[in-house]
């Protein structure tokens, strides 16, 4: 910990997707980054674009499992001790459980919340004690447009992500007074594994009378997937956002995604459900 000057930044999530790219990106930007995945052996491709970027240096990576909370716990004391502080935490680690709402076992749902819920939750309350004490500090919390508008199939997902917006509005009037600034990125369709790996592990049968419903949707899904933009997008933007001193709570991101969500606001809910509805037939 002698003499060492950088800010300290910790990414959960980090093994792929925006977590990775995140972590790239503020090395990138002179951060130490403390990078946490669930398997260490997943983070050759983190290292390997770190190497290829000189930033290999600036990356420490470690295991945290999101859901066990002692870890989170033991990898920000071992922060600490190393480096003296934690200026960023980029709440990032998630997954995505689709499926029609009587379809999702509880089990499944429970998951969901465990990791995007409960995980943020804990890994925030982690950091708050040494953020509050210095006075400064950045918690991003990664959201999805699927926290401000829901869509059949995803209940679970969405469930959780509402929890977070309202999680991070309430986090953000508590600590504005302790110079910790709180801010939701809510990225709309990128072109990361989440949505590929939900497809994988989605929730129905045959035998479902939902199932037709949901490969509707599904196939909405998987269209917009294929022509989603970069995720760099999203990382860059993260950055960005870690640097201001004064930001908003709210970054809505993608292709679409403001417009979409001002025709939600705009119009009464009826004519929205029914365009809807229109859309999925």
């Amino acid at each position: 910990m002698d003499g060492f000057k950088r800010p300290v930044a910790m990414v959960t999530g980090a093994s792929s997707g925006f977590g990775l790219l995140t972590s790239i990106a503020l090395a990138k930007k002179g951060y130490q980054v403390v990078a946490t995945m669930r398997n260490l052996s997943n983070s050759g491709h983190l290292l390997e674009i770190a190497e290829r970027e000189g930033v290999k240096t600036a990356i420490e990576t470690i295991t945290v499992d999101v859901t066990v909370h002692e870890s989170i716990e033991q990898a920000v004391a071992h922060s600490i001790r190393k480096y003296g502080t934690i200026d960023v935490l980029i709440n990032n680690a998630g997954f995505a459980v689709g499926g029609y709402v009587e379809d999702v076992p509880m089990e499944a749902w429970r998951s969901q919340l465990e990791t995007n819920v409960f995980g943020v939750i804990a890994a925030t309350k982690a950091v708050l004690p040494y953020m509050r004490a210095q006075a400064s500090g950045c918690i991003i919390n990664v959201s999805s447009v699927s926290g401000l508008s829901a869509f059949p199939g995803y209940g679970p997902y969405s469930t959780s992500k509402f929890a977070i917006e309202g999680f991070s509005e309430s986090l953000r009037l508590e600590m504005k007074p302790f110079g910790v600034r709180v801010i939701l990125v809510e990225p709309g369709a990128y072109k990361t594994d989440i949505w590929r790996k939900g497809f994988d592990a989605i929730h129905t049968t045959e035998a479902s009378p939902y199932w037709n419903k949901l490969n509707k949707m599904l196939g909405y899904s998987r269209k917009a997937a294929t022509s989603a933009p970069d995720p760099q997008e999203v990382a860059d933007k993260i950055v960005q956002v870690v640097e201001k001193r004064s930001p908003n709570l709210r970054y809505a991101l993608g292709r679409g995604v403001k417009v979409g969500l001002w025709i939600r606001m705009l119009l009464p809910w009826k004519w929205y459900e029914g365009l809807l509805q229109r859309l999925m037939k």
